[in-house]
């Protein structure tokens, strides 16, 4: 007895048909999405030779993923004891761990520009780790968008019909008056704010994951205030991609060209500018903004493929 997940994976007919059934019972005509689920299954080639080559290909899938699944366990579980046997015994004093927060403390102002010691550990000392921070965000994404996308490839039904009931009728809550008033009212401060904190991270707490999350919290409240027809005329997928790409790109260039010159002893040419100052810091302020569009796209790429199964509009 296979899970209902699993089956879905599968592509199950019987679970597909229930989802739909139980799901948008209460707003979509079940009588028309049944006709539709009965016309597509008819097309569905139930040959027993056909039948046979898509069991083999499940069979055959099924033990390349345990394989791989196997073997990339036993790997990640040796690189951790790897890891765990590297590190000093528990109780004994470790003399180097305070030179480095020494050095953050009094050598940070001078060596970074950024009045904020944290801004200047995370997009200057550790900006490596916050790189790789902003590429699992990305990477994330896309996992959700591999699992949630709907689209011609994946849907039993009509998918043009499909996704217009769905955009139009469910997920649609433009029409309520408070909401359309409440998000004229607080997405322009919702903006603006998350701007401010994006901009202001070399000089006092924020940077570009705070300030992204509530830029990307303002994006989801404007799809919901007036809706995703809107949303999309603005934000579409290929802005989303765009944004990512370019913003990921900056920061691995920008980083990559300073890791280099600092590990051959050459001067970067990069202005720190003067401390307590909006530009300041080097490179800070251009990677705070690069990781803010990242995580801003990011939220509301999540919001949006959980609400309707795709992350913008086609255009």
């Amino acid at each position: 007895m296979k899970s209902k997940f699993r089956a879905w994976l599968e592509g199950d007919i019987d679970v597909m048909e229930h989802i739909t059934d139980t799901t948008h019972s209460s707003d979509l005509d079940r009588a028309q999405l049944k006709a539709i689920e009965k016309e597509t299954v008819k097309k569905i080639d139930k040959s027993p030779e056909a039948i046979r080559v898509i069991e083999a290909e499940r069979a055959h899938f099924r033990k390349i993923y345990v394989a791989v699944a196997i073997v990339s366990c036993i790997t990640l579980i040796g690189v951790l004891l790897y890891a765990v046997s590297m590190l000093p015994q528990y109780g004994v004093e470790n003399p180097k761990a305070v030179e480095v927060i020494r050095r953050y403390i009094e050598n940070g102002l001078e060596e970074t520009g950024a009045v904020n010691i944290v801004a200047g550990m995370i997009l200057d000392y550790r900006a490596f780790d916050t790189l790789g921070e902003s590429h699992v965000l990305f990477t994330a994404l896309i996992c959700v968008t591999v699992l949630l996308r709907i689209d011609k490839k994946n849907m039993r039904t009509d998918y043009e019909d499909y996704y217009t009931i769905i955009r139009d009728r469910y997920f649609d809550l433009s029409a309520d008056v408070i909401m359309r008033f409440a998000g004229a009212v607080l997405i322009p401060c919702i903006l603006m704010y998350g701007i401010y904190i994006l901009l202001n991270g070399q000089l006092s707490p924020g940077g570009g994951f705070s300030g992204g999350a509530v830029m990307g919290a303002g994006l989801i409240m404007f799809s919901v205030a007036f809706g995703f027809r809107r949303t999309d005329a603005i934000f579409t997928q290929k802005v989303i991609n765009r944004v990512t790409f370019l913003a990921l790109a900056f920061y691995s260039f920008a980083k990559g060209y300073v890791f280099f010159m600092g590990a051959n002893g050459l001067e970067t040419h990069i202005p720190k500018g003067t401390p307590g100052a909006i530009f300041s810091g080097g490179l800070i302020l251009p990677l705070d903004i690069a990781v803010g569009m990242v995580v801003g796209c990011t939220m509301f790429g999540f919001y949006s493929l959980f609400r309707r199964g795709s992350v913008g509009g086609e255009a």
